[in-house]
């Protein structure tokens, strides 16, 4: 297990945190890509796609392009310019790699305002845990997330199962798809929690809830995705405000 600390402040803000990653038990290396920045409020997560060359590849290239590239700024259009260089340097990646060169990418930003942005691409997570409610603050770029939301079919579908990792937006896509960015107050006592689908596939939202609310070590919550099954690499971070 790799783990990394941080503290950083935001405007009138304190904020500490503390993130880990774990390889599983179904893959022989660590496809997760996590990146806890020291010198400024900057937290990012990235899941290749697959098992193969174009997935490391693609993980390493999206998180070292986006660390460089939001030095320039937090604001929307400065998020939206260095993900878009980020589709750029992952296609460049992929060329003559013959395994499908893609990953999701999920950060947290902070704001010289005193805020922060979210940035989302497909179905690593980020949630908000405010006043002891846990809040989805992302959403699943998944056909499934579409069926289920359009009432295609229903959450415990067949059809939803088959489409929980039919990504439609992803750092490699053809189609350079553009993130959706979320600004976010920071509230003494909020806790955030950034990760890959092998924290939220193997741990259910209630027991994520009781952790956040319970203080849990982020390496004791990557743990329990051993005790679950380990069915994928798991990549978290937990983020305070103090």
């Amino acid at each position: 297990m790799e783990f990394t600390e941080a503290t950083w402040v935001v405007g009138a803000r304190r904020l500490t945190a503390a993130a880990g990653t774990i390889v599983g038990n179904r893959y022989p290396a660590n496809f997760d890509v996590l990146h806890l920045d020291a010198a400024r409020t900057l937290a990012v997560v990235a899941d290749g796609m697959g098992d193969g060359p174009g997935s490391t590849a693609a993980g390493r290239t999206a998180v070292e392009t986006f660390v460089s590239g939001s030095a320039n700024g937090s604001g929307p259009a400065a998020l939206r310019a260095v993900v878009a260089e980020v589709q750029r340097a992952v296609h460049d990646a992929g060329r003559g790699i013959a395994s499908l060169t893609g990953c999701t990418l999920t950060a947290f930003v902070g704001d010289p305002d005193g805020s922060a942005w979210l940035v989302q691409l497909g179905d690593s997570r980020a949630y908000r845990l405010r006043d002891g409610v846990l809040e989805l603050l992302t959403s699943d770029h998944t056909a499934a997330w579409l069926g289920i939301l359009n009432g295609w079919y229903a959450a415990d579908s067949r059809e939803a199962y088959r489409d929980r990792h039919r990504l439609t937006r992803y750092a490699g896509h053809p189609g350079m798809p553009e993130p959706d960015l979320l600004n976010v107050s920071l509230r003494p006592g909020d806790r955030f929690l950034l990760c890959t689908d092998g924290v939220s596939d193997q741990i259910h939202d209630r027991r994520l809830a009781d952790a956040l609310t319970e203080r849990t070590p982020v390496t004791e919550l990557l743990a329990e995705t051993l005790d679950n099954g380990g069915d994928d690499n798991a990549t978290a971070v937990i983020i305070q405000v103090g």
